[in-house]
């Protein structure tokens, strides 16, 4: 099911904002729960007794991003996804759309697959005793029939159990509870932003994984903010700034939203991602702030920004002195000029929306999408192997192909140390180490809780604020319904 309709007005996006900090009817229910909007208790980050909650009350009740949609783009084409001990299938089906079945056989449970792949035939197979499933999860195949009682082979309990399915943004998402809202509803109203900059057209460029020493919650919070640009990845503060003007309050904004979800985009005071054009500096080489800002970001990430901007933006420097207080809003105009002679869909279908690039959009529980140009960085955040202090961390570098010559397929590049240079630019392996820093530190017997900033940190606390409405929330009381069905 691919999700249409028209987008809710700019106001209605901005005024649907969290609810705030939880009252008693949360708190009592939910073990090392927030207390309020400024303080996390370390325990969330490696308390097996809150983990074993999550696994109960999050992942099997929330919509969370399975799959990009190019990774099984032919009839037949599957990838599993893996949450806590839960396999999923997300397969391809011959009329285009997409079904997701758990991966369990449903004679002795058997793992049907693993990894991506094509099933041949249009057939997936237990590679035990060969019963064969359909793709849409129809039994097809019952190997030894003759020695099983009709009890144990009605039609409806040897179909493959399903999750609920819809696609958005160029994403699969599934939800194991088949009594859940709608997508759009629960993702409202980060969809909405997201959906202003383009990301439905945006492909895989790249797509990398790395196992982190640092719980999933702990590891994606780094990236809620961008305030630590300037100790964590120095090489990109390429403009001058002096000390008194470090946390310029104006530069960028914070919105924590209703459903978990989070933003941060730029302020009034930055015109542009990466520097102030027309900063008044006397060094005519600090004035190329922009470009050369563009050039580090690209050579250590090669996401956000890619070689194609950097061509557009140092051609422009050849007509143009990037002295010039107006080459920033010049070279972004030079974008949209190259963007329509190469025919590249325009990502931006409102100028406000402009703002986001360079900032990012958390999609609770999850899910991080960082837009720039025609351009998106993403991140996705798992637990790993049952433990709650290791996280499986995915990254994608998305952008937006000329019509007609996007990639057929996005597939896993690998998996990768953190601290392989040969795979992860500067600006990643800068983030990992910060991340392995932070699970050694939380276990401190010094530290009981972090502290937050209620202006550049708000979002984290929203996060964990609406993780605990869902760990407190009583499932036993909605309307029957087979959450596996």
């Amino acid at each position: 099911m691919t999700l249409t309709g028209p987008r809710p007005a700019a106001r209605e996006i901005e005024q649907a904002l969290a609810a705030g900090p939880n009252g008693d009817e949360v708190n009592s229910k939910v073990p090392f729960h927030m207390n309020d909007s400024l303080h996390v208790p370390a325990e969330r980050y490696y308390s097996r007794e809150f983990y074993d909650l999550e696994k109960e009350k999050l992942w099997p009740h929330v919509w969370q991003m399975a799959a990009r949609e190019e990774e099984i783009p032919e009839p037949g084409d599957f990838v599993e996804y893996e949450v806590v001990g839960q396999s999923i299938l997300i397969v391809r089906q011959e009329d285009g759309s997409v079904k997701a079945l758990h991966n369990a056989c449903r004679h002795r449970a058997t793992q049907l697959a693993v990894g991506a792949g094509r099933f041949p035939g249009g057939q997936i197979a237990c590679p035990f005793h060969g019963w064969r499933w359909k793709t849409d999860g129809q039994c097809s195949h019952i190997f030894g029939r003759e020695g099983f009682s009709d009890e144990v082979l009605r039609p409806d309990d040897l179909a493959l159990r399903e999750c609920l399915v819809e696609m958005w943004g160029g994403h699969v998402w599934i939800n194991m509870d088949h009594n859940a809202p709608p997508l759009l509803e629960a993702l409202f109203p980060a969809a909405q932003i997201l959906s202003g900059v383009g990301v439905g057209n945006m492909r895989v460029k790249w797509w990398k994984e790395a196992i982190i020493n640092c719980n999933w919650k702990l590891a994606q919070e780094a990236f809620f903010e961008g305030w630590h640009l300037k100790q964590t990845h120095p090489q990109l503060y390429t403009f001058d700034q002096d000390d008194s003007d470090e946390t310029d309050l104006a530069a960028f904004e914070y919105t924590a939203f209703a459903n978990g979800h989070g933003r941060f985009q730029s302020g009034d005071a930055k015109e542009s991602y990466g520097g102030r054009p027309g900063a008044e500096v006397e060094d005519a080489e600090d004035k190329s702030d922009f470009i050369e800002f563009h050039r580090v970001l690209q050579s250590g990430q090669d996401a956000m920004a890619l070689e194609r901007d950097i061509h557009v933006f140092e051609g422009l420097a050849g007509e143009l002195d990037p002295k010039d207080p107006e080459f920033a809003g010049k070279a972004i105009q030079a974008l949209f000029e190259y963007w329509k002679g190469a025919g590249i869909p325009n990502p931006v279908s409102d100028p406000a929306a402009m703002r986001l690039w360079g900032g990012d959009i958390f999609l609770f529980p999850n899910y991080l999408m960082l837009p720039m140009y025609a351009n998106s960085l993403n991140y996705r955040v798992r637990p790993y192997n049952d433990d709650p202090e290791w996280c499986r961390f995915e990254v994608w570098s998305v952008t937006t192909y000329p019509a007609g010559r996007e990639p057929e397929r996005a597939e896993l590049t690998g998996r990768f140390d953190t601290d392989d240079t040969d795979h992860w630019g500067l600006i990643p392996r800068q983030d990992f180490e910060n991340l392995e820093r932070l699970q050694r530190g939380i276990k401190s017997k010094s530290i009981s809780e972090t502290r937050l900033s209620q202006l550049w940190e708000q979002t984290i606390s929203n996060m964990h604020q609406e993780l605990d409405r869902r760990l407190a929330a009583d499932y036993s009381t909605r309307p029957a319904g087979d959450a596996t069905r």
